[in-house]
């Protein structure tokens, strides 16, 4: 595993659980330091590390075109739809804030994170040898 692909997986599971965390706190009434402001800033910065790393991490299966794979699609479109989370609290419309973070949140983390398990992927790999041999 290089030191990319490691900070890559490191960044992506502290966005996952902090999402998590963020997704089920809910708000409480003191916004300055609650729960879910902290835990959903954490996932934010850490979606943003992980976002950013995946546009170094080339795929080198065959349906993949210059390094690219259809993965890479969640890279804009995670940027995209956080900061259109951001615009719709700025423009105190929670319902959208709350829409959009649980679509990056299921979208990037939860689908991004099963693909990653399949046999053909690096992790997914380690992972289901490691089963086999138990």
């Amino acid at each position: 595993m290089t030191p990319l692909i490691a900070t890559h997986a490191t960044f992506a599971l502290i966005a996952t659980l902090a999402g998590a965390l963020a997704l089920f706190a809910g708000r409480q009434t003191a916004p300055i330091l609650s729960l879910h402001r902290t835990a959903g800033l954490v996932f934010v910065l850490f979606m943003i590390g992980t976002a950013g790393t995946a546009t170094f991490l080339r795929s080198s299966n065959a349906l993949s075109w210059h390094g690219f794979s259809l993965v890479h699609l969640l890279i804009p479109l995670t940027a995209l739809g956080l900061a259109r989370a951001f615009w719709h609290l700025r423009h105190q419309n929670i319902a959208g804030h709350r829409r959009l973070m649980r679509i990056v949140y299921f979208g990037a983390c939860v689908v991004a994170g099963l693909l990653t398990l399949a046999p053909n992927r690096l992790i997914g790999r380690w992972l289901w040898h490691t089963l086999s041999a138990i």
